[in-house]
């Protein structure tokens, strides 16, 4: 079992930035067409985190010419480039499953103050 918990640390990235659940957050993915590689964002709200360890994963939500898209991140997977925050979010709930169900500007989670 220690041999299990080795390689898993081995895995984990210490380069990302605290991420919690209402920040709108830039995600700097590799995408793999054919033979070549590029890089593609992916900006939104996480309103999900689940998971510790190696299999930790969050979610990010946007709206996508006025539908709904939402895709699940592994943490320390590296096909993740960088993550930015580009806003805090406060929010009182761990899932903001919620925002699902709302449209235009009520979707937007209202930022944290420093």
């Amino acid at each position: 079992m220690d041999i299990m918990k080795s390689i898993n640390e081995e895995q984990l990235r210490t380069d990302l930035p605290q991420l919690n659940i209402g920040d709108t957050a830039k995600v700097y993915y590799k995408v793999i067409e054919g033979s070549r590689e590029r890089i593609q964002m992916f900006e939104g709200t996480i309103i999900k985190k689940r998971g510790a360890g190696i299999s930790e994963t969050f979610t990010v939500r946007r709206i996508s010419y006025g539908v709904g898209v939402e895709r699940v991140f592994p943490v320390h997977s590296p096909k993740i480039d960088k993550i930015e925050i580009v806003r805090t979010g406060k929010v009182r709930r761990a899932k903001l499953y919620y925002l699902k169900d709302r449209v235009g500007k009520a979707t937007k989670v209202k930022e944290k103050m420093q």
